[in-house]
């Protein structure tokens, strides 16, 4: 195994419940793997048999999307043993986290989807959201898919320049 602060199963399962209860939704199977791997000490295979574990033990349960979510009795022990990881595991994953939960909150609130038509155009749906509202849901018609999944990226590149630059063409300067 290589140098690393991690050094047993049981050390990796209370990284998996600390990361499970830190998390702002349910963790795919990836995003887990991703976030929990951050120690040099932390082989996969033992990675995949205590994930195993703590949903075999109940501590974390699959949703039907197939993603881990902590459990009530997970949550408590996580608790309990979060002291139990070493001080500079629980800095670098506090950061990996919270990194995870802005790209997931980003993710939430710029959305677009690529719909084809029966004639064979496309529709570009748009849309921008704060935490309470929609800002912007904007439906464009594409000619081609390439186009239209163009469209998205741009808006999904800059969602709120897009969102200025359409305001400011709606509202111009006024004449003086």
């Amino acid at each position: 195994m290589a140098a690393g602060f991690i050094h047993d199963k049981l050390e990796i399962k209370f990284l998996i419940l600390y990361i499970a209860a830190r998390v702002s939704e349910p963790l795919p199977p990836e995003g887990m793997q991703e976030l929990t791997m951050c120690d040099d000490g932390i082989d996969y295979f033992a990675y995949a048999e205590c994930l195993n574990d703590l949903v075999q033990t109940e501590h974390l349960r699959l949703t039907e999307e197939g993603c881990y979510a902590i459990t009530p009795k997970g949550l408590k022990n996580s608790e309990i043993c979060e002291s139990s990881l070493p001080y500079s595991v629980r800095l670098r994953t506090d950061k990996n986290v919270a990194e995870y939960n802005r790209r997931l909150l980003r993710k939430n609130q710029v959305q677009s989807r690529v719909i084809p038509r029966e004639n064979g155009s496309y529709v570009v749906e748009l849309r921008l959201q704060d935490d309470v509202d929609s800002i912007l849901h904007l439906e464009l018609t594409a000619a081609t898919e390439a186009m239209a999944r163009d469209l998205a990226d741009r808006f999904r590149k800059d969602p709120e320049g897009i969102y200025t630059r359409l305001l400011s063409a709606l509202y111009p300067p006024a004449e003086q």
